[in-house]
């Protein structure tokens, strides 16, 4: 059996072949938000199955291709749809396309997911740029022993998330006229939604609350990579109000909102290219 490094280089030299461009940015599209990839000039989509070591996601509106192609004159690949430890993958498969990103050449990994709302000035539909998580998913996928050649043995976190593309970002959400916050994200293991005793414990701790992400950023910041989170709050979580989740709505909402994940997506590619632009001038 490969090790997971040589796993990496395998999937990479097959995407290779296929398309030639080097990207800047790795695109992870959560539940609901799909649509963002039609907005990306295609050279070409490939489903996950095609790719070796890909994981094939059995999520509810997760498309499971890789999209390779322009965004905002930047070369991208994003993935619709991501799979998800309540799926009975583990970590390292969680994580994988993350790595091959980054052996690729990826320098930037935007991700996004639907979540919970738990604080109370959060309305549904709105956008949360996450500027810090807690994991309580209970793993992680830089457990095991460390290869220096994907990145340190003990990576910081003192900011996972980029400050400066979250500036950006709400920058562009006030010029677009649409409700962005900042806040902590809680990842979860799910599936299960959470208790009442667990909302009330998570809002003493975060602002929203899902089942993704938190793998995907630690596997970014080990590989040297910048990050900018964007959660949509896609049902509210007050646990003294608490409705049963309706999940047709969760992805409704998700799709109503998703235009909003473009603007900011786009906004902050446009952005990044201007200062790309700048340093080889």
């Amino acid at each position: 059996m490969l090790h997971l490094y040589d796993q990496i280089q395998e999937a990479a030299a097959f995407l290779r072949t296929k398309w030639k461009k080097t990207p800047h940015a790795g695109l992870i599209l959560g539940t609901g938000l799909g649509n963002l990839a039609s907005q990306i000039e295609t050279d070409l989509a490939i489903s996950y199955d095609e790719i070796p070591h890909f994981s094939v996601s059995t999520s509810l509106t997760h498309k499971g291709q890789l999209v390779l192609g322009t965004l905002e004159g930047l070369p991208v690949m994003a993935m619709e749809g991501r799979v998800h430890a309540y799926e009975g993958y583990d970590c390292q498969q969680i994580t994988f396309p993350v790595r091959v990103m980054k052996a690729l050449g990826a320098e930037l990994l935007i991700v996004s997911n639907a979540c919970g709302g738990m604080n109370p000035q959060f309305s549904q539909g709105d956008v949360m740029l996450i500027e810090d998580h807690v994991n309580l998913m209970g793993v992680n996928p830089l457990v095991g022993i460390n290869d220096d050649r994907l990145g340190p043995r003990f990576p910081d976190m003192c900011e996972p998330y980029s400050h400066t593309l979250i500036d950006k970002a709400l920058e562009i959400a006030r010029r677009e006229n649409f409700v962005a916050h900042k806040g902590v994200y809680v990842a979860v293991l799910g599936p299960n939604l959470e208790t009442r005793a667990e909302y009330r414990f998570m809002r003493t701790i975060g602002d929203a609350v899902g089942m993704s992400t938190a793998p995907e950023v630690l596997v970014a910041v080990h590989s040297a990579m910048r990050v900018l989170g964007i959660s949509i709050i896609t049902d509210i979580c007050f646990p003294d109000s608490l409705k049963p989740a309706n999940i047709a709505e969760i992805i409704r909402t998700a799709n109503e909102a998703e235009p909003k994940l473009t603007k900011i997506v786009c906004g902050v590619l446009a952005y990044e290219k201007i200062v790309l632009e700048k340093k080889t001038a």
